[in-house]
């Protein structure tokens, strides 16, 4: 993936780590389009930001993904760039059935609207020379967070279903990369203060660095997500598990 020049939506883009992207790649030279489903959070960032796009997006709704398609296609015909970005995490008692209202809105954002944000914008990127899709997993793919089971779950779909993606377009220029953050200090989950999450800046500037540096990219690693990433082929799964279940 180039670093710039690059036409790129990003849902989920109004706060965390969607909205720290969005200003690095816009910084670096890119035009940027933030998907959100809050107007008033977009109009706040265009506002602040003159030269990014805003569309309004709930990727939990499969008209709205359509609406947000001709809209962006139809603004930005040069877009070469989704990342699928919008994601939520809550905790769940699975002693509790009220739980599955919780799951059911996970798997609804998490995963389903990753899969329809991807049916809606996959065929108009592998059309481009230098078309990217980018989905966002997490370190958690590898290694459950017990508190978090659902999010987990999508997360780890995310992983498999992103790995098909890229060789069922291999025929075509398509670029597929996975971005798996750690913890990181933004409001999912309340973590904004943990000081056992990674510092926002730090990993957006890591994840741009890995950009510049590997543009053939197939999963973008921060250092400190590699615990989690590598501990089934290193053998510490059990371990870090245990670690995990005690925050639960």
């Amino acid at each position: 993936m180039k670093t710039s020049g690059n036409t790129i939506l990003i849902t989920g883009a109004t706060s965390g780590i969607g909205l720290a992207l969005a200003e690095r790649f816009e910084a670096a030279g890119n035009t940027v389009v933030v998907g959100g489903r809050r107007r008033d959070r977009l109009d706040a960032i265009v506002a602040e930001h003159p030269g990014m796009g805003a569309v309004e997006l709930d990727v939990a709704d499969p008209a709205s993904i359509a609406a947000a398609f001709d809209e962006v296609t139809a603004s930005h015909p040069d877009l070469n760039v989704v990342i699928t970005m919008a994601g939520i995490m809550q905790p769940e008692d699975l002693h509790d059935p009220a739980h599955l209202d919780v799951a059911e809105a996970t798997i609804a954002t998490n995963l389903l609207g990753t899969i329809r944000t991807l049916t809606a914008f996959t065929p108009y990127l592998a059309a481009k020379p230098d078309g990217v899709v980018m989905t966002v997993s997490s370190g958690l793919a590898f290694v459950p967070l017990p508190m978090t089971p659902t999010y987990n779950a999508t997360k780890a779909a995310v992983h498999s279903y992103t790995q098909s993606l890229r060789v069922q377009y291999a025929d075509s220029p398509l670029q597929v990369i996975e971005l798996a953050p750690p913890a990181v200090q933004t409001t999912l989950l309340g973590q904004q203060s943990d000081p056992s999450a990674m510092p926002l800046d730090e990993f957006v500037a890591e994840t741009m660095q890995i950009l510049a540096d590997e543009p053939d990219v197939e999963e973008v690693l921060v250092e400190r997500v590699l615990f989690l990433r590598n501990a089934e082929a290193e053998g510490r799964h059990a371990s870090v598990l245990e670690l995990l279940s005690g925050r639960h």
